[in-house]
C-alpha cells in the first residue's frame, strides 16, 4: 500500500479524496497551520499531494499573502519532500494561470498569462517546482476549472440558493461554454496521476462544456424545482456595465481541452456531467 501525505486534507478537495481512497492508500494528512515541516515524517512516504492553497478571493487578497501560501510553503514542501527521499510531488494548481474567460479552449500547452495575483501565484510555483524535477523526483501538476460537488460553497452554491428560492430567471437563452470539474472525476484523476507517477502538466474536467442555462436547468431537475428561465431585452448589457464580474462568470466562456491529459495517462473520466450535478445536490456516498 502506497503511503501518501496530503496536504489540505480537510478542504473541499482533500475530504473527498481522503474519504474515497482510504482504503486504497496510507494517507498522513499534513496542515501548514498546525505541523512543523521540520519534523514532518517522511519514512516511507512514496508521494505528496499538495491541495492546500489561498485560493482566489472575491475581496482580494495581497500579492504578498498569495506569494506566501501559494509560492513559498509550496516550495518549502518540495524542497523537504525531494531531501528527504520522496519520489513523487503532486501540485494543484488552476487554470487561472492561463488568464481569464476566452473563447479558444485552454490546452495543456496554451500559453499562460495570469490576469490576477492568485493566477501569477500559482504560475510561478509551477515553474520553481519543475526546476526541482530530476529523473528521481517527479513533479505532476493538475490545473482544474471549477470543481463542483456535494458541499461545494462559493459561486456554485449562491447558483443552487438562487434557484432553489426564485421560479423566474433572466438567464434563458446563455449560449456560453463553460468547462468544470466534478470533484469525484478530478480525485479520479489525482489517483491515476499517483499510480503512473508521471510528471507533467494535465488539465482536469468533465467531458463537455456547458452553458449556464444548461447548468441552471440541470441543478433545477435535480432539486426538483420548476423553473422558468425568460431573455429580458438589455439584461446581459445591463449587467455588464453595473456588474462586469458578475457579467463574466455568467457569460463568459472558460473552456478547456484535456484531450492530451486523456491520451497520455490513458485516462477516462467515471462521471458525466448529469452524474456530477446529481450528486452534488443529493450527495455521492
Amino acid at each position: 500500500m502506497k503511503k501518501l501525505l496530503i496536504t489540505g486534507s480537510s478542504g473541499f478537495i482533500g475530504s473527498y479524496f481522503v474519504n474515497k481512497y482510504n482504503d486504497k492508500y496510507q494517507i498522513q494528512k499534513y496542515s501548514f497551520l498546525k505541523d512543523n515541516i521540520n519534523t514532518l515524517d517522511y519514512h516511507n512516504l512514496n508521494t505528496v499531494i499538495h491541495l492546500s492553497a489561498l485560493v482566489h478571493q472575491m475581496g482580494g487578497a495581497s500579492k504578498e499573502e498569495y506569494e506566501r501560501v501559494n509560492v513559498t510553503q509550496t516550495l518549502s514542501l518540495a524542497h523537504k519532500a525531494k531531501e528527504s527521499g520522496v519520489k513523487h510531488f503532486v501540485f494543484m494548481s488552476s487554470v487561472k494561470v492561463y488568464g481569464e474567460e476566452t473563447d479558444i479552449a485552454y490546452r495543456e500547452d496554451s500559453l499562460c498569462k495570469p490576469e490576477d495575483e492568485y493566477g501569477r501565484s500559482k504560475l510561478k510555483a509551477e515553474i520553481e517546482l519543475q526546476k526541482l524535477e530530476d529523473s528521481i523526483f517527479k513533479v505532476s501538476i493538475i490545473r482544474t476549472p471549477i470543481v463542483y460537488g456535494y458541499g461545494v460553497k462559493a459561486n456554485i452554491k449562491n447558483l443552487i440558493n438562487l434557484v432553489e428560492k426564485v421560479s423566474i430567471l433572466p438567464f434563458g437563452g446563455i449560449e456560453n461554454r463553460r468547462s468544470m470539474v466534478y470533484i469525484g472525476n478530478l480525485c479520479n484523476l489525482i489517483d491515476v496521476v499517483i499510480d503512473k507517477k508521471i510528471s507533467g502538466i494535465f488539465l482536469a474536467s468533465d467531458d463537455k462544456a456547458i452553458s449556464t442555462t444548461k447548468l441552471i436547468e440541470l441543478i433545477a431537475k435535480e432539486l426538483d424545482k420548476k423553473v422558468y428561465l425568460v431573455k429580458i431585452p438589455f439584461f446581459e448589457t445591463l449587467l455588464k456595465i453595473l456588474k462586469p464580474d458578475f457579467h463574466k462568470r455568467l457569460y463568459g466562456s472558460l473552456e478547456v481541452d484535456n484531450s492530451k491529459t486523456k491520451e497520455i495517462l490513458d485516462f477516462k473520466n467515471l462521471y458525466t456531467v448529469e452524474d456530477g450535478i446529481r450528486f452534488m445536490i443529493n450527495g455521492e456516498f
